[in-house]
């Protein structure tokens, strides 16, 4: 897969994507990642990329062309245009099932906007959705983009050591993930539950299960209004005396 990501602060994008896991993947080839300034299409001088709002108001517009032409640079005529998503509070919020649908695309374009945002005939023009990370507005569409960038990364073959990596976390199967626990067993007089030390995975897994469906109702009841308890989870529950 190709993640492209169109900025004005391409250093910034690199170095986060060039650490860590995501790092390591595109050195592997996993996946490759490429910023571009959208500055270097200003046309001008002085690579100027925003303007004046039309009708007034406070801040600067980013400029249509600058942007198209940025975007045009990435493929050649007769190849299949990108998929392009802008970055923008104003977007579909962004989520871990989006997450594993834009896994599955060969190549994924990210715009990120600035100033007070950019003109509307560009998005009109070669945006095919927009995306938002949350109900809030930051200064700038990189953050978001990356973490956009990051969340579709991992769900790309060979990114993470096995596919239990991710199935098993937050929100990958609609429930949140069960509480995780390290050595030593006892600290400062807190325990690790006792069924963990057991060695009976059976009994593990069921434990596991029973803490995703009781923390997501207790954390995020909007979500567990959402989950569909299966009839094995049903049995699970009432296996251990647990009303839902």
């Amino acid at each position: 897969m190709r993640i492209d990501i169109l900025t004005l602060f391409p250093e910034m994008c690199e170095r986060v994507l060039s650490e860590s896991i995501i790092g390591r993947a595109q050195k592997a080839g996993k996946v490759k990642i490429v910023c571009t300034d959208i500055r270097d299409f200003s046309g001008n001088k002085h690579n100027k990329v925003d303007d004046m709002p039309y009708g007034g108001g406070m801040g600067m517009i980013m400029a249509a062309d600058p942007i198209y032409n940025c975007f045009n640079s990435l493929y050649s005529e007769g190849e299949q245009k990108p998929h392009l998503i802008y970055m923008s509070p104003k977007g579909k919020k962004f989520d871990q099932q989006k997450a594993v649908e834009l896994s599955r695309l060969d190549r994924l374009v990210l715009l990120c906007g600035h100033y007070e945002g950019i003109d509307q005939r560009v998005i009109d023009e070669i945006v095919d959705e927009e995306l938002s990370i949350g109900d809030f507005v930051l200064t700038g569409g990189e953050l978001p983009a990356l973490v956009v960038a990051d969340a579709v990364c991992r769900m790309l073959p060979g990114v993470l050591s096995d596919d239990i990596c991710f199935e098993e976390e937050s929100h990958f199967a609609g429930l949140l993930e069960y509480p995780q626990y390290t050595r030593p067993a006892i600290w400062n007089s807190r325990e690790v539950p006792e069924v963990l030390l057991s060695g009976n995975h059976a009994k593990i897994d069921e434990w596991r299960k029973i803490q995703s469906i009781l923390i997501t109702k207790a954390k995020r009841p909007d979500m567990f209004e959402s989950y569909i308890l299966s009839e094995k989870d049903k049995k699970l529950l009432k296996k251990h005396n647990i009303e839902i």
